[in-house]
């Protein structure tokens, strides 16, 4: 019987995969369909445990099949005797050991269970020890965004990939080493909760392959830093207090990370001290040069370090993007689905599914909510309120964040009649005044947990001042009330406190500054990050006078010192949205400072200005007032803010515009917006023009593309099928076609109905084996990008028109000539990680630009020397102190590491007559243009130097830098 049982459960797994397959469904579409966790998924596809019928439904439902059968085989399943679950990894190690656990097998159960929960905000208003939600439901795969650096030439937009946006999973494959951006609450640290527990369980996807086998190490910096001196490997498992430091063999970290299995997760370098952030890069620096081969995850907030801090550490760059419509979707009803589970009452769980139905709607309909809800904490924070208010929600973030206070501090338990269960009782106006303290230490003293005995040493001093909270019991007993009744604190450890979320320490500690009149500590301290949201917080807390003498004390400091007059200036303007009333004169000085620093004048500065809200939008002057490297920034920043401020000033700048073309950064922003509306209103009054790569990033985009018909080039940058990427496409008028993250292509058949097509590009086209539906095509450009291992390069030859081929993906061979392209190539891009040495590259003699980014020996830079016809080069990651002279080159782009030795280029490169410097990743902190002089004629372009020397020796005409120097900078 036994036999069979099991039988029922292989079979209904194996039904689930068929079913999921004829669908064409990845675990991505699934999870957003379903609303389930993916741990819950793969283990009913995988027959690793009997479904629940929940699931079941829910998986009918997505994949569009009767749910009769499947329950059926789910009953039969369910007789099987069910027994403790054993994670793989743990039966893996253990067949050497039946009768005692290993020290890394009871490691890898701690971490699983250690950080199998999620706090989530208001989840349950009874008990804030169940506002938990385990990891397997609660973990949402949000999109994260890279900028390729391989490419060289960023201030040409023709040039430019766009910004690649992936699943988590998919962004993580192919990395070893990653610096993941975000904003407070977007989701950071519970991606690193995800990646320890599955990797701790062997349950990571098959995305993730090459990360199995991992032994995580979570190490969050705001703990660290506590405790002094960061720790070296031995130390890991003491520094954050794991109960079985002391078993640890000896030897045992330092081996894990040697082998290469070692997966270190450090969180929150935003967290440490400004001062100290340099010391923080040498540790992990040092922990890199000794462990080379181990996996590193590493967080911040988006403004605590500069684009390629990490860079010289081979990191990879990722942000964590907005939660888009979709998403925000699947977390509403995860949310509520959770909440009903700690619901009392029938009447309580049906209240709680006409709110989820309610809010569902009120989000798509309400643009601002949208926005607000962008987040996993604030979505969170939103559902909470949305649900005590009974669908009734607060507009502003400020106005949301109060609200909150007063449904975790008292409402919640008035209205349940729950009443003083450990012996206290405080008012709301006690527990804030309590709570200002604790935060207001931890944010003086740059800390973001404190040790439980500073805690209770606050609580004491403040209670002679507090009578009738004294009264009630000792500082021990009113901080034990604090951490299990605010909803506001928790307490990791025996001995440590820390907020929640650190968007409720900035705000509660902005209160007690401006109560304390601390202007001069916080105008000193405007400059760090850590303050940013303190500053502007304390902006909205204050009286009018008291706003804006702190405004004007900001914008006093920024006048004297050049080093902060920037941040300083911009924070201020920032914060003008978060005062209540501000005099006119006051607003006129943070307005006329800011415009000194505007319009932005690359994406970096519009993604700044971005973070800094709506309110910024007041000061971007129109169309007519910018220059023209001004304008594509502006738009970038307007779609970044979006909501209706936004969209309302886009469409004013858009008309001012016309009749001319449409920027790139406009087609780009429209993922923000409505794809209707924005498609209609602000894409479609523009004329045919060049090729301008509108992407489509979902279904809603795809659906509007009807309206911009005809396109002649176009970026799919999801997992679409075959039939939906062709399915708007003229033959006759589409010129352009770029496919990113095209998971569910298995052919390219389609292709041939493009008659008019000249380029195309794929990427992360994980079922596609082979391009011989291609052979014949007359198809001059073709770009490859992160195809499987398995790919066949063969169909290369088979391409007769093809001249200009860009692989960014790893080729099988060794060596560059066994390549099977075409001798007539005259255009040739090869990425850092296509694994295959240039030897054999002369065999390309029709060669005209070549782009490398892997460092030529000297043989291979003797052998690119040969090419007759090569008059453009662009190299990353070189030493040219092994290369052969060229005279042929004329244009040259260098993204140098360090040193771009430029002192070299003259004797190098004689007859240069355009020079692109990309100082985008480089460490070096002065870029010295003067040994270019000796070559005549000679223009160059320097992105994103730190500081260049020597500009004085060249004319006005002769040099373009981006972004462009303003007056300050001169």
């Amino acid at each position: 019987m036994g036999d069979a049982n099991e039988d029922s459960l292989a079979a209904l797994s194996l039904r689930l995969r068929i079913l999921r397959a004829r669908q064409g469904l990845q675990m991505g579409g699934l999870q957003q369909r379903t609303g389930l966790g993916r741990t819950t998924i793969s283990q009913a596809l995988n027959g690793q445990k009997v479904p629940s019928e929940a699931t079941l439904v829910a998986l009918a439902r997505a994949m569009a099949v009767d749910v009769e059968p499947l329950l059926a085989l789910r009953e039969a399943a369910a007789r099987v005797p069910q027994v403790r679950k054993v994670y793989p990894s743990v039966a893996r190690r253990s067949a050497r050991s039946t009768v005692q656990p290993s020290f890394e097998e009871r490691y890898l159960s701690y971490v699983a269970e250690r950080h199998s929960q999620l706090t989530v905000v208001g989840l349950d208003l009874s008990l804030s020890q169940r506002a938990h939600w385990p990891l397997d439901a609660a973990y949402l795969s949000l999109e994260l965004a890279e900028q390729p650096t391989s490419w060289l030439a960023d201030n040409e937009e023709a040039d430019r990939p766009p910004i690649v946006v992936k699943r988590a999973e998919n962004a993580l494959a192919d990395c070893q080493r990653v610096l993941l951006r975000g904003l407070a609450g977007s989701g950071k640290t519970t991606l690193l909760q995800w990646l320890a527990v599955a990797a701790a369980r062997d349950e990571l996807p098959e995305e993730l392959g090459n990360w199995r086998g991992q032994i995580p190490f979570v190490l969050p910096l705001r703990t660290l830093v506590r405790r002094g001196p960061l720790p070296e490997p031995h130390h890991f498992l003491t520094a954050v207090g794991t109960p079985l430091a002391a078993s640890q063999p000896e030897g045992w970290a330092d081996d894990v990370l040697a082998r290469g299995t070692a997966l270190v997760l450090v969180d929150g370098i935003d967290e440490v001290p400004q001062e100290h952030r340099n010391a923080t890069r040498d540790w992990l620096e040092r922990l890199i040069a000794a462990y080379k081969d181990a996996h590193f995850v590493v967080t911040t907030r988006p403004s605590a370090v500069p684009e390629g801090w990490l860079a010289s550490s081979r990191f990879t760059e990722l942000s964590v993007r907005p939660m888009n419509a979709p998403d925000i979707g699947v977390f509403v009803t995860r949310w509520h689905t959770a909440a009903m589970q700690s619901a009392a009452t029938d009447a309580e769980r049906s209240q709680l599914h006409d709110l989820e139905t309610t809010l569902h709607t009120t989000v798509r309909a309400q643009r601002d909510l949208a926005q607000l809800s962008s987040t996993p904490l604030m979505c969170a924070l939103i559902c909470a309120l949305h649900r005590d208010r009974r669908g009734h929600l607060p507009h502003s973030r400020m106005e949301l964040y109060e609200a909150a206070l007063s449904m975790l501090l008292v409402r919640r338990d008035l209205e349940r009649s729950i009443d003083i269960p450990e012996g206290i009782q405080l008012t709301e106006h006690q527990s804030v005044q309590l709570l200002q303290r604790l935060a207001y230490w931890l944010i003086r003293n740059r800390q973001t947990e404190m040790g439980r005995a500073t805690a209770e040493a606050l609580v004491s001093d403040a209670l002679p001042a507090m009578q009738a909270v004294a009264e009630q019991g000792t500082a021990d007993q009113v901080l034990t009330h604090l951490v299990s009744r605010s909803g506001l604190l928790r307490q990791p450890t025996m001995d440590t406190i820390d907020f929640v979320h650190r968007t409720f320490q900035d705000y509660l500690g902005a209160k007690a500054a401006i109560e304390a009149h601390d202007f001069p500590l916080l105008v000193n301290n405007a400059h760090d990050d850590q303050w940013e949201d303190v500053l502007r917080m304390a902006v909205a807390h204050a009286r009018p006078v008291e706003s804006a003498d702190l405004l004007r004390r900001i914008i006093n400091r920024g006048d004297v010192e050049d080093d902060h007059r920037s941040r300083l200036h911009l924070l201020a303007a920032a914060s003008l949205q978060y005062a209540t009333e501000i005099e006119p004169e006051t607003r006129r000085l943070v307005e006329q400072r800011a415009r000194v620093l505007l319009p932005p004048r690359s994406r970096e500065e519009a993604e700044e200005l971005a973070a800094l809200g709506p309110g910024i939008l007041d000061l971007l002057p129109g169309p007519k007032f910018l220059e023209a490297d001004e304008v594509g920034p502006v738009i970038k920043a307007a779609t970044l803010i979006g909501g209706d401020h936004a969209y309302a000033f886009l469409r004013r700048f858009t008309q001012s515009l016309l009749p001319h073309s449409a920027p790139h950064d406009l087609f780009e922003g429209w993922e923000h917006f409505n794809a209707d509306e924005y498609a209609r209103d602000i894409l479609l009054p523009f004329p045919a023009q060049k090729p301008i790569y509108l992407p489509v990033y979902n279904q809603d985009q795809r659906n509007a593309l009807p309206l911009l018909k005809p396109i002649t080039s176009i970026a799919f940058r999801g997992a679409f099928t075959a039939d939906e990427i062709i399915e708007h496409l003229s033959a006759e008028h589409t010129k352009t076609l770029h496919i990113y993250n095209g998971q569910q292509l298995q052919e390219l058949k389609f292709i041939r109905r493009l008659s008019a097509l000249t380029n195309f590009s794929l990427s992360e086209c994980i079922n596609l084996t082979h391009i011989e539906d291609l052979a014949g095509l007359p198809l001059p450009n073709l770009s490859l990008s992160h195809l499987p291992e398995e790919f066949s390069f063969d169909a290369l030859n088979s391409l007769p028109g093809l001249t200009n081929l860009s692989l960014y993906t790893r080729l099988p061979w060794e060596r560059l000539s066994y390549l099977p392209a075409p001798k007539g190539l005259t255009s040739l891009s090869l990425g850092g990680w296509v694994g295959a040495r240039l030897a054999g590259i002369s065999r390309w003699r029709q060669l005209r630009a070549l782009v490398i980014n892997s460092a030529p020996d000297r043989g291979e830079w003797q052998e690119i020397s040969t090419l007759p016809h090569l008059g453009e080069l662009c190299i990353s990651k070189y030493d040219l102190n092994h290369a052969t002279p060229m005279p042929n080159i004329t244009y040259l782009r260098l993204l140098p590491s360090s040193d771009p030795q430029l002192e070299l280029v003259p004797e190098l490169f004689p007859n240069l007559e355009s020079l692109f410097i990309n100082c985008r990743t480089s460490r070096s902190e002065t870029t010295d243009i003067s040994p270019l002089r000796h070559i005549k004629g000679l223009h160059i372009a320097i992105s994103y130097a730190s500081n260049i020397t020597g500009l004085e020796r060249f004319a006005s005409d002769a040099v373009t830098v981006h972004p462009r120097l303003r007056t300050a900078d001169i």
